[in-house]
Order: C-alpha cells, then sequence, then structure tokens
C-alpha cells in the first residue's frame, strides 16, 4: 500500500510507545464472530511443499485466535488516514475466527471520530523473513472503497523509515468498478533520495476475487521477486541493482482492510457492510 514515511513511521513510534490507540480492548482477546460468515468452500490450494524448499513457517489459524508469537494488532487511524486518508479506525475487535480461518471484517460503524471500523495485524519482531517462497490462501471482501492488502515492509522501517525500509505488496484489491477481479502486485523502494515503485496486475478470466479462495504468491530471493496468483506468474522485477538493496534485507508481514483512501476512493451508497477479508494460511518456504 502506497504510504508516507514520516506519516508511517510516526504511526508506529506510537505504537511502539504503547500510544498507537485510543481503543482499551486492543489488549484484550479477540472477539469472535457475532453470526457465521459464509466462508467459501471451493478455490486454489497450494501445494504443502516444493521441491528444494523446505516450509519454515506457517500460521493456519487452526487455534482460532490470534497467535501472541506470531501477530500484534496495530491500532487506531494512524495520521492522516494512515498517509493515504483512509476512513477506517483499526481496532482488534474486528479480527475474529473461524473454522481455523482469520477473517478481518471492515464496518460501517461510528468510532472515535471515525465513521468505519476494521483491523490490522503486523509480525513485527515475531516473525521476519529474508527470502523464500509466500503463499497466503485468502478471499478478498467487495465494494467500492474497500482496500484489502497482504503485504510486507522492512524490518528497519522504524529507524529508515519509508520508502527506505522497502516494501513488497504480495496482493492488493481495489473494490468496486469492475475492478474486484484484479490483483496487484508492487514494490516500493528509495532511489536517491525519491519514492519508487514498479508494479504489475493480473485480470481473473472469471469472477472475482471475492468469489472463492485464491493462493497470493512471491518467490523472493537476492536478484528477483516474481509474483504468482494460483501459481501463475504474472510479474517479476530484477531487484539485482544497487539501488534497490532494501530487497536484500529481512521483512515483516502485514495484513489489512482499508476502507476508503486515495486509490480506492470513499463508499458510495452501493457499498454494503461489514466486509470479510478471509484468510486460511500464510506459509514461508526457503531453499535447503
Amino acid at each position: 500500500m502506497k504510504k508516507n514515511n514520516l506519516i508511517l513511521l510516526s504511526s508506529l513510534f506510537l505504537f511502539f510507545m504503547g500510544c498507537g490507540s485510543n481503543d482499551p480492548s486492543t489488549t484484550g482477546p479477540d472477539t469472535p464472530p457475532a453470526v457465521e460468515i459464509a466462508i467459501p468452500s471451493s478455490g486454489y490450494e497450494s501445494p504443502t511443499s516444493y521441491s528444494g524448499k523446505t516450509l519454515v513457517w506457517e500460521d493456519d489459524f487452526e487455534e482460532n485466535r490470534l497467535d501472541p508469537a506470531n501477530w500484534t494488532h496495530e491500532t487506531g487511524t494512524g495520521q492522516n488516514g494512515w498517509g493515504n486518508n483512509e476512513l477506517q479506525f483499526y481496532r482488534s475487535q474486528n479480527t475474529s475466527f473461524q473454522d481455523g480461518h482469520l477473517i478481518i471484517t471492515a464496518k460501517e460503524e461510528s468510532f472515535n471520530g471515525s465513521n468505519y471500523t476494521s483491523s490490522r495485524i503486523i509480525s513485527l519482531n515475531k516473525q521476519q523473513f529474508r527470502y523464500g517462497r509466500i503463499d497466503i490462501r485468502a478471499v478478498m471482501p467487495r465494494g467500492q472503497g474497500l482496500w484489502p492488502a497482504l503485504w510486507m515492509l522492512g524490518v528497519n522501517f522504524p529507524t529508515v523509515g519509508w520508502p527506505a525500509c522497502g516494501e513488497i505488496d504480495i496482493m492488493e484489491m481495489i473494490g468496486g468498478n469492475g475492478r474486484e477481479n484484479t490483483v496487484h502486485g508492487t514494490v516500493h523502494w528509495q532511489n536517491n533520495g525519491s519514492h519508487a515503485e514498479f508494479g504489475g496486475s493480473r485480470t481473473i478470466s472469471n469472477g472475482t476475487l471475492s468469489d472463492k479462495f485464491h493462493v497470493y504468491s512471491i518467490e523472493w530471493d537476492a536478484t528477483r521477486i516474481r509474483w504468482f496468483i494460483d501459481n501463475e506468474q504474472y510479474h517479476e522485477i530484477d531487484t539485482s541493482p544497487a539501488e534497490l538493496d532494501e530487497f536484500r534485507r529481512s521483512f515483516f508481514f502485514i495484513m489489512n482492510v482499508a476502507v476508503g483512501g486515495n486509490w480506492p476512493g470513499s463508499p458510495n451508497a452501493n457499498t454494503t457492510f461489514p466486509q470479510h477479508m478471509i484468510v486460511d494460511y500464510v506459509r514461508v518456504f526457503q531453499n535447503q
């Protein structure tokens, strides 16, 4: 997701200082869904092993809770809507679990001055990786103004800021206006003191990304990153140039559903809430 370095650095600094939220429940248990959510039974499922690679970490959410060894909630509104003029307030209550799936729910509700709520979880200082094959199986929400993302930032983000830390967007989807059948994969970095980015996309042939499960993947090593949907490559970047050194360091995961913002625009009368991003698993494989 496109970010402003000073805004995000300030927000994360507040998070580290324990002041990043006005939500008193952020240290409490995750809230179960009030009603059963319809979880698709179909879709692509990636293999559990790859030749020459070892599964070094996975979270399949079978414990029906947010594992504190893996994840932390990041809460609040950031500054200027997390640098993107987003409209949601991130709360821990919008994270729930059902049948071994993580569910992030975006709601239309008033809370602490915001008209929408959602959740954002990060693995900083808990699960951090340098290179590998990453598979995330998920179902996207739908509707104008919805902006789900499965992405990564460099672990040096708190000290160097963005984009010097580097950013790898494993997948983003922009809701509404016929855009829900397209996945975006992008990297952001700092080039001679300026923000640089390079992205690609793939539009699926049938349906939308909210109809069934898809697996969003990257293969990442010291010289390139490749993006896949359901194991079909759609984008690649050569990261061997010296100015892309950000991508030869460790990164952490972020999963969130934003509402509104510069890219998707705001929800409209056709947007229905609540909306859900459903994550089945995240897996990291590295060379043996």
